[in-house]
């Protein structure tokens, strides 16, 4: 209609240690409004399969459902997962991830991935039979061990008892029953966001590439590569498949591996999968602009991450994209091939990247007003403005 004004999406991440996706969303809208009064913004919060992935899921209409869990050392987590119809999101990182840490040590041999099967398993008896999980920011290299063992696998010594929690433990296991397993998961669908390409062992592998992020030295290091080789030959003596050397299978710490060989789980690319989670696509029918965002736009942005995904999504469908963030590390050229016409970083104006981090909220708002300034002016001419009769 003529005279009606535009139409922005805002479809952020989170900025870590200092906004969520949501808060982005509100933030960028209320500076839109303030030079573009008429403006309709409509909030999509995405994520990328790590933490802030539940979030996502809720703002998008599924129904969280609160849970406890392990957490990856054993003690107990107010966590849960996301809802709708018969699908359920898990994010690993609530459960099982870095952030859940006690005090923030880290546990390299005897954290564990338990907890997020608990949850996977909590999804299972709501009555739920396709489990989207994202495995981003895990604390533990266990191979997807106490995954599997939450929903029904058994791990034992050479006397017949189970083994420990942690990748460390798994050098006792001698072997591998399936049998729950099989039941728990007949007739369940598992799809898991991941983004990485490694292998589970190895030089490339999960212990090698992520161990030493989780606290491993290089003693740690080794002894979990072998310990996660010895895992992945009694898988394959259960299966007799071999997936240890499949793309992804060293994905958080080897629980990609798991859901592969043990779950049968489809592993996508993690902001694909939660952009059609949250039905982008549909949102951007008939936007003018749409405002995407991290809290740093760096080299990793350009693999995978959110901002990369919305902007390809968007530029398909003929959408312009900006970006807001609090560090900007790429040039201009690097951000137009990626589909960002621009970026809008806290640190344009305020320097200091504490108080950027401590107080974004005014910032954020200024960055709104100037996007629309910049983008949406000549969407709030009228009618006459833009030539019409």
């Amino acid at each position: 209609m003529v005279g009606a004004g535009p139409r922005v999406v805002v479809a952020s991440d989170k900025f870590k240690g200092s906004l969520t996706s949501n808060q982005v969303a509100t933030t960028v809208a209320e500076g839109v409004r303030r030079t573009c009064p008429d403006v309709t913004v409509d909030a999509v919060p995405v994520a990328d399969g790590g933490d802030g992935t539940l979030a996502a899921a809720v703002a998008a209409g599924f129904e969280f459902v609160p849970a406890t869990a392990s957490g990856p050392t054993g003690e107990a987590v107010q966590s849960g997962f996301a809802r709708r119809d018969a699908t359920a999101v898990v994010e690993l990182a609530d459960a099982s991830g870095l952030v859940r840490l006690p005090g923030g040590r880290p546990a390299p041999m005897t954290a564990t991935s338990h907890g997020t099967g608990e949850l996977v398993a909590a999804a299972i008896d709501r009555g739920c039979t396709r489990i989207i999980l994202g495995i981003g920011g895990s604390a533990s290299t266990d191979g997807g061990a106490g995954l599997v063992r939450a929903l029904g696998a058994r791990l034992l010594d050479a006397d017949g008892a189970p083994v420990g929690e942690g990748g460390g433990a798994l050098a006792a296991a001698t072997s591998l029953d399936l049998t729950a397993l099989r039941e728990r998961m007949a007739g369940v669908e598992v799809v898991v966001a991941c983004d990485v390409d490694n292998p589970l062992t190895g030089r490339a592998g999960a212990a090698a590439v992520y161990g030493p992020q989780k606290g491993a030295d290089a003693e740690q290091v080794a002894e979990l590569d072998d310990r996660l080789t010895r895992w992945a030959d009694l898988v394959v003596r259960a299966t007799g498949r071999d997936f240890r050397d499949t793309p992804g299978a060293g994905a958080a710490g080897g629980v990609g591996f798991a859901a592969l060989a043990l779950l049968g789980a489809e592993l996508r690319p993690g902001i694909e999968l939660m952009l059609e989670l949250v039905g982008f696509h549909e949102h951007l029918a008939g936007a003018d602009l749409v405002v995407t965002g991290e809290g740093a736009l760096d080299e990793q942005t350009l693999h995978g991450k959110a901002v990369a995904g919305v902007a390809a999504a968007a530029r398909a469908s003929g959408v312009p994209v900006v970006a807001v963030c609090g560090t900007n590390r790429l040039d201009p050229a690097r951000l137009r091939a990626a589909g960002v016409e621009a970026a809008y970083a806290l640190t344009d104006l305020e320097p200091d990247v504490r108080r950027c981090i401590a107080d974004p909220i005014p910032l954020l708002r200024q960055l709104g007003e100037r996007i629309a300034a910049d983008h949406l002016a000549r969407s709030t001419m009228t009618g006459t403005e833009r030539g019409f009769a």
